[in-house]
């Protein structure tokens, strides 16, 4: 892939905070749709979101300077968001839910120290990585509909999301096409504020709340231990350790990095302490988020530089509860329709790779390629109560089963005959 800028150019100020910019509005998009999970009144769900953006953006800070350094977005877990959900409609308590979160991170740290993330990363052939890039578009389809269309929206508002949709994609597509250079990166922040400004145009927003941020509540209430929340957590660090590999293996592939091991190794141990800090915090977990790829090939850029004043300003952000508040009210169909665009380009980043790299040749290669994204969205639609619960954190992970298909389909059932040997 042509990029304008590579992963450790240092750019011009100007340009710079423009392609920040918009990094900045992914980081709050993918923190801002997984804040309804907090408890307790409008204060306590405002200091929760405070101090999900300060993780996320310290997260996000430290994998970009120490970590993986890729440009990558940081956000909570959405895997580690079902098992939350599921925990707490069991009746489950706060303290154990979060204990076990922590206990999780400190799991995945402990996975990196040794030889054995050597043996995960020879699973990722280019092949597989292709079908990963495809696979993240495939999966978060649900959640780009449930974006565009909330359930408790009115007929208006759904009406508002189909007309944005349609506008706001291909408005977004011309505008890729026409801008040039740095202009580039305003496609996100222009779509972003004129959806944004035509909703609140039609219909009003929410009651300004005012936090609850107290030192007392910053950390969890004391340890508490469930083992069967722990064994549950597992299963959710499973998918997301899956996730987290998949999502730095694909832009790596993509822009052709030759010292992955070092940066896979490092980015998942971040990952690891960053969920201790948060379950000790009582909030989601970090994982590198895999849209990734479709913001670098949308851009050209892919300076990991680009992040670090987006992920200053995302913890910064934490200070101020009445941007937070803002950033929290972002319309869900504007949220939605810039996801779909990016999840366009990120599908057309996967085309060119299984282009450039040869992936398919035969029948059994196409196979390799369809099966896994036709798997994924089945276990992504797959009706809740199906399986014990113990497990169904992971296999309701369209995203996880589908990276599991693909690696039995590659590595033993159509491996070749030269690999067999």
């Amino acid at each position: 892939m042509k990029l304008k800028y590579n992963i450790d150019d240092r750019l011009p100020f100007g340009q710079m905070m423009i392609y920040a910019l918009q990094w900045f509005i992914l980081a709050v998009a993918v923190v801002a749709t997984s804040v309804f999970v907090a408890q307790g009144g409008p204060g306590e769900r405002l200091f929760y979101a405070q101090k999900m953006f300060a993780v996320m953006g310290i997260a996000g800070l430290v994998q970009v300077l120490w970590g993986h350094r890729m440009p990558i977005v940081v956000g909570p877990a959405a895997v580690l968001l079902v098992g939350v959900i599921s925990s707490l409609g069991a009746g489950a308590p706060t303290t154990a839910i979060y204990s076990s979160i922590a206990l999780g991170g400190v799991i995945i740290a402990l996975l990196t120290f040794g030889g054995a993330m050597q043996y995960v990363q020879r699973l990722f052939t280019p092949r597989i990585v292709v079908v990963i890039l495809m696979l993240i578009a495939f999966t978060l389809a649900p959640v780009i509909k449930n974006l565009v269309f909330p359930a408790a929206a009115s007929a208006s508002e759904h009406t508002f999301g189909l007309c944005f949709a349609l506008v706001g994609c291909f408005g977004m597509v011309i505008l890729n096409r026409t801008l040039r250079g740095v202009a580039k990166s305003l496609v996100i922040p222009i779509a972003l504020v004129a959806g944004s400004a035509a909703y609140y145009m039609l219909f009003d927003a929410g009651e300004v709340a005012t936090t609850a941020a107290s030192l007392d509540t910053l950390l969890i209430d004391g340890i508490s231990l469930d083992v069967g929340l722990i064994v549950a957590f597992v299963i959710c660090y499973i998918a997301l350790l899956i996730n987290d590999i998949g999502s730095i293996e694909s832009l790596g592939a993509m822009l052709s990095l030759d010292d992955m091991p070092r940066r896979l190794k490092r980015g998942v141990r971040i990952t690891g302490i960053m969920n201790v800090v948060a379950g000790a915090m009582g909030v989601l977990g970090p994982v590198n988020y895999s849209m990734s790829p479709g913001v670098v090939a949308s851009t050209g850029c892919a300076s990991r530089w680009t992040l670090v004043p987006a992920t200053v300003l995302l913890t910064l952000c934490a200070l101020s509860p009445e941007l937070i508040w803002v950033l929290t009210n972002i319309p869900n169909q504007v949220i939605g329709v810039i996801l779909l665009f990016l999840m366009g380009t990120q599908l057309a980043a996967s085309f060119e790779m299984l282009h450039s790299t040869s992936s398919v040749r035969s029948f059994a290669d196409g196979m390799t390629v369809g099966l896994p994204l036709m798997v994924a969205m089945l276990f992504q639609l797959m009706p809740r109560g199906i399986v014990p619960s113990v497990i169904e954190p992971l296999v309701s992970n369209g995203f996880a089963m589908g990276v599991v298909v693909v690696i039995v389909m590659e590595h033993i059932v159509n491996r070749s005959a030269k690999e067999a040997k």
